[in-house]
């Protein structure tokens, strides 16, 4: 079984002395739940795994009771420390101020009890952290799976990640495409929906977000007004309910909509969407074009292609800390540009697609980035740019 990179700084982190809440958080079926057991495995001493989704109603006594049990464990075994492992807490009700409550216990008491809390929706997870832990934790974001490791753990080429994403759990099943279609759409779109949003936020109409979901998957790597796909989705109504319905896909690790960079922040804000998925998976699922066929049409395929970069690229933004964004005007375009520390960097993705390097140019002359590149034809490769960190553009 792959080890991930992420995995020898989680346990650097156990291993030291009890000092913060170690919280995971990321998409489903990325590995979460296997990644901390690999984890227990390596530990000299004990630990004890409890998930939310194995109670009927998880509600804060709950996180009580669990707490009281890795505490009894760690007694009887007479081990000066211990690890409690809460899985999916985001299901528990004002969870974060029970956690803050029984870990400041065991600091007042010098007991080394060391937890590890996991979770799938990045934005619940952030809220309980700000309300009520400030001071207690350290995050680690969990992404979807880069072609880097699907290539070592399942021997794909780059099409096939390009093309059927990075889901470690759907690797076996790609041979039936429509199996694999089935698997992805219900096991794990659905239940990221279902799960983490609609029973978890508050959704007036959950048919319009499912639809949103869709058409942005079908829009991935393009620029979309929101009044364009109010006319799409058949909706008349507030435009910011499908900015929030946006967000929230987003913080379940499925869609996101890309600002266009500008020096002015709130022209940021007000700008149209560039669609982007999370993991490629998510747009093939919604085509119904095989791998083979897909292959086949180069301008088509481009589009794909793009949106790979771009879901290497958001989910890199998270974990090494960039802000992601594209730009255009007029007829010019350039495809993402990523902010750092004070530094740009502009790409222009080129897959068989027919573009010039007008974009570039333009925006080299308005805003002069520190560095300019073309990923693809005439520059660097698609794999190797999708085999290395982000970060180290800047």
């Amino acid at each position: 079984m792959i080890k991930r990179a992420i995995l020898q700084q989680l346990l650097n982190r156990i291993l030291e002395p009890r000092r913060f809440i170690q919280v995971m958080y990321g998409p489903r079926q990325v590995g979460k739940t296997t990644l901390v057991m690999q984890l227990m495995k390596q530990l000299s001493f004990g630990s004890m795994l409890v998930a939310a989704d194995d109670v009927p109603v998880a509600n804060r006594l709950w996180i009580k009771n669990a707490w009281d049990e890795a505490r009894r464990k760690m007694d009887m075994s007479k081990q000066k420390e211990f690890l409690l492992v809460i899985d999916e807490i985001q299901k528990v009700d004002n969870w974060a101020e029970t956690v803050k409550k029984e870990w400041d216990t065991d600091t007042r008491e010098k007991r080394k009890l060391k937890v590890i809390i996991l979770g799938s929706s990045r934005l619940l997870i952030q809220q309980g952290l700000t309300e009520s832990l400030a001071g207690r934790f350290e995050t680690t974001y969990i992404t979807h799976w880069t072609y880097a490791e699907m290539k070592k753990a399942f021997r794909w080429s780059l099409n096939q990640y390009i093309w059927f994403g990075g889901y470690p759990g759907s690797a076996a099943l790609i041979a039936d495409e429509v199996r694999w279609k089935s698997y992805v759409k219900n096991a794990l779109i659905e239940t990221s929906i279902s799960k983490d949003i609609l029973m978890l936020t508050r959704i007036e109409k959950p048919a319009l977000l499912k639809r949103l979901f869709e058409i942005g998957c079908v829009y991935s790597s393009q620029i979309v007004s929101l009044n364009k796909l109010q006319s799409d989705l058949q909706e008349k109504g507030n435009l910011t309910t499908l900015s929030n319905y946006l967000s929230s896909l987003e913080s379940s690790g499925l869609l996101g909509g890309l600002e266009k960079f500008s020096g002015n922040a709130l022209r940021k804000r007000s700008s149209k969407p560039k669609f982007q998925v999370y993991n490629n998976a998510l747009i093939s699922t919604q085509s119904n074009k095989s791998f083979k066929t897909i292959t086949t049409h180069p301008k088509e395929w481009g589009r794909w292609v793009e949106s790979a970069v771009g879901a290497h690229l958001i989910n890199a933004s998270i974990v090494e800390n960039f802000n992601l964004y594209y730009w255009n005007e007029s007829s010019h375009e350039v495809d993402f540009v990523l902010e750092k520390n004070g530094k740009l960097v502009a790409l222009e993705v080129k897959s068989g697609k027919e573009t010039s390097n007008e974009g570039i140019y333009r925006f080299n002359e308005v805003y002069h980035p520190d560095h300019t590149f073309i990923i693809g034809n005439g520059g660097i490769p698609i794999e190797e740019f999708l085999l290395s960190s982000p970060s180290q553009l800047f």
